[in-house]
């Protein structure tokens, strides 16, 4: 049976930026509006109908109402506001995102961000900085198209926002009373799975009948851009394996492949020294619970008491990074990574079925890399040699 083509959507960010300059039109330029369109960072058009439309001297209010497409989203369906005011005094307000003299902040529906680690500064609402660059751009544009030069308020919130945060991870990530206003493409491309490990799997054949023996293998973007920025590799020579670590493995090895350099951020990897081989969310979050385990064989000299300090820090952390702070702190990191990445080879390897060579590179965003298996240096200079090899064919 052929299967169904997946329906886009829009994140909570577009619709968020949608809402903006829906209501800058209607305050600044004194117009009726029925719908409104704002280009997304990916390049899609995005057009959406009006809901709640209200508008005073000083102040205008609408909301979008959230299609997440075929995306299995919390957050599908629901109303997105916004509203955009005249500041009228001279200072300025509180617990806002400011560009030039625009400011921008959150509502009820929309969690605060109680905990450091995340991609909004704590006490601000969790706005991400692509949905702040796309509301900023769209009301700016309005005002300057306006004429206008006076000071605006933003203003997002999500009725609904706290009772759909309760299925999310924002309670346990520290983002309390809402939702996130989340996105990066601006657009929601749903894949059913099948479909992504074809796509994984012809990759891989392509790299074989290609005649490479060794393939890098990465995760996602933020495995992408450490191998371009701290490794100096490009992903020519790589597979993208989202959370399909254990089956890209077994693709890798049906191709034939004899070795895999796989590289990745702690906070996804960490997972698969606990033998996680599917390591997307829905399949349960064990992070700190296999940091503290990678960690606790080296904090014997510890003192008992500073020992139960550390296992209760790391088990409390936000993120990754937090407890990769805590256990440096207690000058335990870089053993427990060396115990993280030398246990994420030997599941690569058992994983694979047979004579798969595997070396590992994790890393986190703000420490750089945290832990690499013995032979990970050689295999990284193998492709680079290889990568400058192609380059000079090309040219």
């Amino acid at each position: 049976m052929e299967e169904k083509k997946l329906r886009s959507g829009f994140t909570t960010g577009t619709c968020a930026a949608c809402a903006a300059k829906a209501a800058a039109v209607m305050l600044l330029q004194r117009e009726t509006v029925e719908c409104v369109q704002v280009m997304t960072p990916g390049g899609t058009r995005a057009e959406m109908l009006l809901y709640d439309t209200e508008r005073t001297e000083r102040s205008a209010v609408c909301a979008v109402r959230k299609d997440a497409g075929d995306d299995p989203d919390v957050t599908d369906q629901a109303l997105i506001y916004a509203s955009v005011e005249y500041i009228k005094d001279s200072g300025d307000p509180e617990r806002c995102y400011r560009n030039n003299h625009i400011f921008l902040t959150g509502g009820p529906g929309v969690g605060i961000v109680t905990k450091p680690g995340l991609a909004c500064s704590v006490g601000l609402h969790a706005i991400n900085p692509v949905p702040r660059k796309m509301i900023f751009e769209e009301v700016e544009a309005v005002a300057r198209s306006a004429g206008c030069e006076g000071r605006l308020l933003v203003r997002i919130w999500v009725p609904e926002g706290a009772r759909l945060a309760l299925s999310t991870f924002n309670p346990k990530l520290g983002i309390e009373g809402g939702i996130s206003v989340l996105g990066t493409s601006g657009i929601v491309e749903p894949m059913s799975e099948a479909a992504l490990r074809a796509t994984i799997q012809l990759e891989f054949h392509m790299k074989a009948v290609a005649g490479q023996r060794e393939v890098i293998l990465t995760p996602g973007n933020y495995g992408e851009n450490f191998l371009k920025e701290t490794l100096n590799l490009s992903l020519a020579q790589g597979v993208q394996c989202s959370n399909f670590v254990q089956d890209s493995v077994k693709m890798a090895a049906d191709e034939g492949l004899d070795g895999l350099l796989f590289v990745g951020h702690v906070g996804k990897l960490i997972k698969v020294a606990g033998g996680v081989g599917n390591t997307h969310s829905k399949y349960g979050d064990r992070r700190m619970e296999i940091m503290w385990d990678c960690a606790r064989v080296h904090c014997e000299e510890l003192a008992i008491s500073a020992r139960k300090r550390l296992k209760d820090q790391v088990l409390a952390s936000n993120t990754t990074e937090e407890a990769v702070i805590w256990l440096e702190k207690a000058g335990v990191l870089k053993p427990a990574m060396m115990t993280a990445v030398e246990r994420m080879k030997q599941y690569v390897e058992d994983w694979s079925g047979r004579a798969v060579c595997a070396e590992v590179v994790t890393f986190t965003n703000g420490y750089g890399i945290l832990g690499m298996t013995c032979g990970a240096e050689n295999m990284i200079e193998a492709f680079r040699i290889r990568e400058e090899a192609n380059e000079m064919q090309k040219e």
